[in-house]
């Protein structure tokens, strides 16, 4: 049975724009004073992108951002507390009026890596906190982000999340982060789905054991974990690549 087109409804096709040139693009990169965060804000930065560095403490984050700019890149520092609904919806404003837009969102602020704790023991307080930063701060930033992408019909969003979070990891410690992180997946992969075809891309990315504050001495250097989350905050639009789980631009199981 063939479609019936009705007179006036508008179609769910839409032809997509061209990708914007990195000097056009404008990218928040959450927990970004340091660690992680900051290697990232340095890789898009040195792509062209503007990037917003947010972080909780201004003090640190305009610290941060003042090295990056010496480095030549284009780096504001944003107050944003991924926990606090009104921290984030300032920042959305603020977004918008001084901007007009976002094109690339890494949630990548994230806590409570409880490395001696168990399943069976753990405080469910600690759980609670652990969810609170990793899961439901990025499901907050994204909603409140996602309009801005969605105005101009292209976005990037790049969960970082832990190969501890898979379905198949058989691991018994870091409970609170584990969890967090497995239904961080699961927030990629429905939110991947509702908005595929729209311009937005949603992805998870696993930076692997990357020498920071929060991963200990021992793993790689930062900016090798860097690099694959930036890689997927950067993807072109054909082929589109959405709703899936990578390590070191390769795709793995979730």
């Amino acid at each position: 049975m063939s479609a019936v087109a009705f007179p006036g409804r508008p179609s769910r096709r839409r032809t997509l724009a061209p990708d914007p040139e990195p000097s056009q693009r404008v990218a928040l990169v959450s927990g970004a004073n340091r660690g992680l965060g900051f290697e990232i804000s340095r890789q898009l930065a040195a792509a062209g992108v503007t990037v917003l560095l947010g972080a909780r403490k201004p003090l640190l984050g305009e610290k941060a951002a003042r090295q990056l700019r010496r480095e030549g890149g284009s780096v504001i520092s944003v107050p944003l507390d991924v926990t606090s609904a009104d921290s984030v919806r300032e920042l959305a404003a603020r977004i918008g009026s001084e901007h007009g837009r976002l094109d690339i969102l890494v949630n990548n602020a994230g806590a409570y890596f409880d490395v001696d704790n168990q399943a069976s023991s753990v405080d469910i307080d600690l759980v609670r906190q652990a969810l609170e930063t990793n899961l439901l701060g990025a499901w907050r930033l994204t909603e409140a982000m996602l309009p801005l992408m969605q105005r101009h019909g292209y976005g990037r969003i790049v969960n970082v999340s832990s190969g501890c979070g898979a379905a198949d990891s058989d691991g018994t410690s870091c409970p609170a982060y584990r969890v967090s992180k497995a239904a961080l997946n699961s927030h990629t992969r429905m939110l991947a789905a509702e908005l595929a075809g729209s311009g937005v891309l949603v992805n998870a990315v696993c930076p692997g054991w990357v020498a920071t504050d929060m991963g200990g001495h021992g793993g790689r250097p930062v900016a090798e974990g860097a690099s694959g989350i930036v890689w997927a905050a950067m993807l072109p639009s054909r082929p589109a690549i959405n709703g899936g789980f990578f390590r070191d631009r390769q795709r793995i199981d979730w």
